[in-house]
């Protein structure tokens, strides 16, 4: 029983470092979308992200299920070690996209600021940021 309960720990936990896998290679075309200029392939990917999350979180389910057997957490240790290098991968990556969304966030926002004949931010010759009144763009 033991050996059974075994393999099938070790099966989801390879099944989860493939959908570990899975979320990497997501998360590195999501920040090529986030940089490039088509929305759709960013909710595109955005879509499938969510859609590997809600995967990931059924196999920890049934991994911490099979996880309370005495004796197995040794045998699958490499595997786990594996899963948790992978899983902190896609959260830096994650982290990096958020900040890109933050920054493009932030541009559109002077944009509009511009658009709008709102204060431009510029720098100095400190290099220190301050508004400077800027006529609107939709009256030139």
């Amino acid at each position: 029983m033991e050996q059974d309960t075994r393999r099938r720990l070790e099966d989801v936990l390879d099944r989860e470092i493939e959908a570990a896998r899975s979320l990497a290679a997501t998360l590195a075309a999501e920040r090529n979308a986030l940089t490039g200029d088509s929305p759709q392939a960013v909710e595109q990917k955005t879509a499938e992200k969510v859609q590997i999350l809600g995967a990931i979180e059924q196999l920890d389910a049934e991994r911490r299920n099979l996880w309370d057997t005495p004796g197995l957490a040794a045998t699958v240790a490499e595997r786990w070690r594996a899963l948790m290098e992978l899983m902190a991968r896609c959260r830096t990556e994650n982290e990096v996209n958020g900040h890109i969304i933050h920054v493009r966030l932030h541009q559109v926002g002077q944009l509009i600021d511009i658009v709008r004949g709102g204060p431009a931010i510029t720098y100095g010759p400190q290099g220190k940021t301050f508004a400077k009144a800027l006529r609107a763009l939709a009256r030139a």
